[in-house]
């Protein structure tokens, strides 16, 4: 059988569906906090003290010292923290909290195959209980917290949606490059 370009290309729609957002019903409890009004980076480290088993990190920049340090702090405790992060931003030395976390034993990898790995993104402890999700415009750095007008978006105990995040988390990883060092070079 032949088909024209317009056949070909229904055909070809019908053979390869698009991939489709997902949905949840809403439940939970939503927290938001607003940089440079509230007290955001505080409200990280909060979440991330409040991690039991897992802390799922992807960030686009990173050189706050004190969530970084959290990260540590967490993993010591016996928590499995991991974290993603922008090759681009990240890969020099200086600058950054990168050497902190490689430092404190917690294992970072670099996403190489985007332009922008823009993503900021914690998951805590997706499986529940206590299961948490924040995302927004904030990167972990000092500017978000007291220079830029930045938004935070917490939900806690819509384990379903943390665990969506968690998957796309580790579909990145599946990707991503393990870093042992800086400077980093692919």
């Amino acid at each position: 059988m032949l088909l024209g370009a317009a056949g070909l290309v229904t055909a070809m729609a019908f053979a390869q569906p698009a991939a489709a957002s997902q949905r949840f019903a809403a439940q939970g409890e939503i927290e938001v906090a607003f940089a440079p009004r509230d007290d955001t980076e505080r409200v990280i480290v909060d979440l991330i003290r409040s991690a039991r088993k897992s802390l799922k990190v992807h960030a686009y920049v990173f050189t706050s010292r004190n969530i970084a340090d959290a990260m540590v702090a967490a993993h010591r405790r016996g928590v499995k923290v991991e974290v993603l992060a922008d090759a681009k931003m990240n890969g020099r030395e200086k600058g950054n909290a990168i050497p902190r976390l490689l430092a404190g034993g917690v294992p970072v990898a670099f996403e190489t195959r985007y332009n922008a790995a823009h993503n900021k993104v914690l998951i805590v402890d997706a499986e529940g209980p206590g299961c948490a999700l924040l995302t927004g415009s904030y990167n972990f750095t000092w500017s978000a917290d007291n220079r830029n007008a930045e938004n935070l978006l917490i939900v806690r105990e819509h384990c379903a949606l943390a665990r969506a995040y968690r998957d796309n988390w580790q579909r990145h990883r599946a990707d991503a490059k393990l870093v042992k060092s800086l400077p980093w070079r692919p």
